[in-house]
């Protein structure tokens, strides 16, 4: 991880031309080097976790202010496009982009990626089958079910929060899931082979901020999945609220 001055000096060269300064144009500098940076982050040219230059020397690249360049960098973090880290830097945010056609677990997408998924654990447990989840997983009134609450996270950045209920059959000890709940499943003979997962719109609620370290009413993408196992047994629903600017949904279609 490049993280001196002297590292990126050389580094940054490339790709400082293509913001596009342009101290004629009515558009404010700091909306330039911001619309810029965000062009060139979207479109991949940086890998996550990789250190920006400094403002210092970010600003005698572009020839500009560093009132204008420090600017332009809290645009892009309030954005989650850059990770400030106290006393280190500013970093390319993680961005997952998930594939609607492949059935994968949070942990093995993160680290195809390269980054580090963990696990901030709020339960694991067990209870009364509700509803909702009766319906979903086949499963009689009053059936005891598997709970499991956590925030999952990308090199310490907090990506998404979920939950998941399974049969009490397929998870008769929650506190065995200790990382990869997918994992876990491959173990014991209870993987799902397909599922079903609705995409919603939705806004952070005050417990929703406070978990995924946002503002209240922040857009997130609220996905539920209905996972089966290949005799078409229903062993998983999971809802995920995730931080829209970290994920990246992709589908192919054809005709």
């Amino acid at each position: 991880m490049t993280t001196s001055d002297d590292a990126v000096l050389t580094d940054p060269n490339p790709w400082v031309s293509e913001i596009g300064v342009d101290p004629a144009s009515p558009t404010p500098l700091y909306m330039q080097v911001r619309s810029g940076l965000a062009r060139l982050i979207k479109e991949g040219r940086f890998g996550a976790d990789v250190a920006l230059p400094s403002e210092r020397l970010l600003a005698e690249l572009l020839g500009i202010s560093r009132i204008t360049t420090r600017k332009a960098i809290n645009e892009l973090a309030s954005d989650g496009l850059i990770v400030r880290r106290h006393g280190s830097g500013n970093y390319i945010a993680p961005m997952l982009e998930q594939p609607l056609n492949r059935l994968s677990s949070f942990t093995e997408e993160l680290r195809q990626r390269g980054f580090v998924p963990t696990s901030s654990w709020i339960q694991r447990g067990t209870g009364t089958v509700l509803r909702e989840e009766m319906v979903a997983l086949g499963l009689s009134p009053g059936a005891r079910v598997a709970r499991l609450e956590r925030v999952r996270l990308a090199d310490d950045t907090p990506m998404a929060y979920e939950l998941s209920t399974l049969p009490i059959s397929v998870v008769p000890q929650p506190e065995a899931v200790t990382h990869s709940l997918y994992a876990f499943l491959a173990k014991r003979d209870m993987l799902p082979v397909r599922a079903l997962q609705h995409i919603r719109a939705t806004n952070a609620s005050a417990r929703h901020a406070q978990l995924l370290a946002i503002p209240p009413g922040q857009a997130l993408l609220w996905i539920t999945r209905v996972g089966y196992l290949e005799d078409g047994r229903a062993v998983e629903i999971t809802h995920t609220w995730c931080r829209s600017e970290y994920y990246d949904f992709v589908a192919e279609l054809r005709r």
